[in-house]
C-alpha cells in the first residue's frame, strides 16, 4: 500500500523529467538584483496548478519518500541545508514560495526539486562537493526551477500519456534508485524514458538553461562565487567520464554539454569575481554527513586515524568528525574532550556544544550532559536542532514532561516538520499528556494530507478524561476544521482547495497557556 501510495502521488506530478534532477553545465541567470529580464510565466502554469497546489502535490511525494525510507532525518543536516537554501531564496523571485530544503539518503551525487518548494539533496553530493559555493550553486539550479515554474509548466505541456510515463519515471527512481535497488528498476525506467523521451527533450533542455541562468544569478547575489557552479559540473564530468563503470545521476539525468559549461562561464563573468571561505557549519555538515553515511561495515573513526597519520593537525571540521566518529563507535568518553576544546575555542558554534551533551549522555554522565544542554539552551534558545538534542537527551533522563515543554516552546515559534511533530506526540505521551500527543499526531496527519487519521487521533484526543475546558474547545475546533475539507466517502486526502500550508502553520503557532497548549 505503501509504494501505491507513492506511486498515485507520482501519477499526480510530473511531465517526464518534472522531477527536476539537478544539471551539470551552463546555469541561466538573474543580476544580483534579480529584474526584470525573467520571463513572465505565472499565467500558463496558475492554468494547471497554483503554488498551494503544488505545494499539496510535493508534501504527498513527500511523504512517499518518508515512508519508503529515504529522507535522512537529522537536525544539524537539514537546519544546515535549509539555512543555506534560505539564504539564496532571499535573492530569488519567488513570489511567496515557501522552500524546504532536505537531505536524502544515499551516496548518488544528485539534487532535485519537488512541487511546491521541496527540495532534495542526496548524501552523495554534499560530499562531493569541495567548498560551500559548489554547494550553493546545486540549490541555486533547484531553486530556480521552483520560482520559474518548471514542473507546473511542464505539466502544461504534456499529455495525459507522458504524464503517466513520467510518473513510472518518477516511482522507479526515487523508490528504485534512491533505495540502492536501481538494476531491479532498469527496465521500467527504460519503458518510461521510452515513451516520452522525445516529445520532452526540447522542453526539458530550455527548462535546464533557464534554471542554469537564473541560478548563477541568485548565486552571486548571496554572495557565493558564482564560477562554483560550471566548476563543479567540469569536475564531475572530467573525473567520471573516464570511468565507465560509474556516471553519477546528476551527468546521467542531465548529461554534461561543452555549450551548457561555455554558457555558464560566460554568464558568470558577468559577476565580480570573488573568494568565499566556507563557513563553519559547512565543514562541521560535511563531516557529520560523512559519519553518519559509513557503510554498517566501516568504522568512521579510522577515517580520522589515517588523516592523523599523514597530518597531525586537522581543522576544526575534522576534529569535530573524529568526534562523532568516536561517538558512533561507543567511545563517547574519548569524544568529550575533543568537543569540550572546540566548544571552548569557538562558543558560538551550537554544535559543538550539542555534540558535547550528547558525548556525555553516552557516557553515562547525565547531570554534565543536562547542565551543557541547560546552558547551551540559555544563550540559543529555540535552537531547533539543540532543542531537539536536549529532549532527546530529557528523555534518556525519564525527564519526558520537561522535554514536551521545550518542544512546545519550540514549535509555537518554529513549525515542525512531520518527524519533530511525532517526536512530541511521543514525549507528551510519556509524560501523561495524552490529549496533547493525540492532537500532536492529528497535526503530523495534516503534514501528511492523511485528514481523516488526523480526524481519528483528535476525536481520541476529546475521548481523554480530564481535559481542560481549553482543551476541548481547541480540540473540537480543529476537529471541525478539518471536516470541512474531508469529501463525503471519507477520502484520506485533502480537496484541493483543502486547508493550505498557512493555516497549518497557524494552527501550529497559536498562542498557548502552558504546557497543555498544542503547537
Amino acid at each position: 500500500m505503501r509504494f501505491l501510495s507513492f506511486l498515485l502521488s507520482a501519477l499526480l506530478i510530473l511531465p517526464g523529467g518534472t522531477l527536476r534532477a539537478q544539471s551539470t553545465g551552463s546555469k541561466q541567470s538573474s543580476p544580483p538584483v534579480i529584474g526584470s529580464d525573467l520571463p513572465n510565466i505565472g499565467t500558463p502554469a496558475d492554468s494547471v496548478w497554483t503554488q498551494d497546489e503544488e505545494y499539496q502535490v510535493g508534501r504527498m511525494v513527500m511523504k512517499g519518500l518518508r515512508d519508503a525510507g529515504q529522507l535522512f532525518e537529522d537536525p544539524e543536516i537539514n537546519d544546515y541545508l535549509q539555512s543555506v537554501g534560505g539564504r539564496l531564496v532571499s535573492h530569488a523571485q519567488n513570489h511567496g514560495q515557501r522552500f524546504t530544503i532536505f537531505a536524502v539518503k544515499g551516496s548518488q551525487i544528485n539534487a532535485f526539486a519537488l512541487p511546491g518548494g521541496f527540495i532534495g539533496v542526496n548524501a552523495g553530493l554534499l560530499l562531493a562537493t569541495e567548498n560551500e559555493s559548489e554547494l550553493a550553486g546545486v540549490l541555486a539550479h533547484e531553486i530556480s526551477h521552483v520560482t520559474q515554474r518548471h514542473i507546473a509548466r511542464g505539466v502544461k505541456a504534456q499529455s495525459r500519456s507522458a504524464l503517466v510515463s513520467a510518473a513510472a519515471l518518477l516511482a522507479a527512481i526515487l523508490v528504485g534508485a534512491a533505495g540502492g535497488n536501481g538494476d531491479a528498476m532498469m527496465g521500467a525506467i527504460a519503458v518510461a524514458q521510452g515513451a516520452a523521451q522525445q516529445q520532452q527533450l526540447n522542453f526539458t533542455r530550455a527548462n535546464e538553461y533557464e534554471a542554469d541562468r537564473i541560478g548563477i544569478g541568485v548565486l552571486a547575489a548571496a554572495g557565493f562565487n558564482p564560477q562554483s557552479m560550471p566548476d563543479f559540473f567540469e569536475t564531475l564530468g572530467r573525473h567520471y567520464g573516464t570511468r565507465p563503470g560509474y556516471i553519477p545521476e546528476l551527468l546521467q539525468t542531465h548529461p554534461l554539454t561543452a555549450n551548457r559549461i561555455a554558457e555558464a562561464r560566460n554568464r558568470a563573468r558577468e559577476f565580480e569575481p570573488r573568494e568565499v571561505n566556507d563557513s563553519t557549519s559547512y565543514l562541521l555538515a560535511r563531516e557529520r554527513l560523512r559519519v553518519l553515511t559509513a557503510p554498517e561495515e566501516m568504522d568512521p573513526s579510522s577515517y580520522y586515524e589515517k588523516l592523523i597519520s599523514t597530518d597531525a593537525h586537522l581543522n576544526d571540521g575534522r576534529r569535530y568528525g573524529r568526534a562523532v566518529a568516536l561517538m558512533n563507535s561507543n567511545k563517547a568518553e574519548e569524544a568529550i574532550p575533543i568537543l569540550e576544546n572546540l566548544a571552548a575555542a569557538d562558543p558560538a558554534i551550537t554544535q559543538y556544544r550539542s555534540a558535547l551533551g550528547e558525548a556525555q549522555m553516552l557516557a553515562g554522565r547525565v547531570d554534565e550532559s543536562l547542565s551543557t544542554f541547560d546552558q547551551a539552551m540559555r544563550l540559543f534558545p529555540r535552537n531547533v536542532p539543540l532543542t531537539m538534542r536536549y529532549a532527546g537527551a530529557l528523555m534518556r533522563a525519564d525527564q519526558a514532561r520537561l522535554a514536551h515543554q521545550i518542544l512546545l516552546d519550540l514549535f509555537n515559534a518554529v513549525a515542525p516538520t512531520p518527524e519533530q511533530a511525532r517526536f512530541i506526540a511521543l514525549c507528551a505521551n510519556a509524560a501523561g499528556d495524552i490529549g496533547d500527543a493525540h492532537s500532536y499526531m492529528a497535526e503530523y496527519h495534516v503534514m501528511s494530507g492523511e485528514l481523516v487519521l488526523a480526524i481519528n487521533q483528535l476525536q481520541l484526543a476529546l475521548a481523554v478524561p480530564s481535559l481542560t475546558d481549553v482543551q476541548k474547545a481547541r480540540f473540537q475546533a480543529r476537529m471541525e476544521q478539518l471536516q470541512e475539507f474531508v469529501p463525503k466517502g471519507g477520502s484520506r486526502l485533502a480537496r484541493r482547495d483543502g486547508p493550505q500550508r498557512d493555516d497549518e502553520n497557524e494552527n501550529r503557532r497559536r498562542p498557548h497557556q502552558g504546557r497543555m497548549s498544542a503547537f
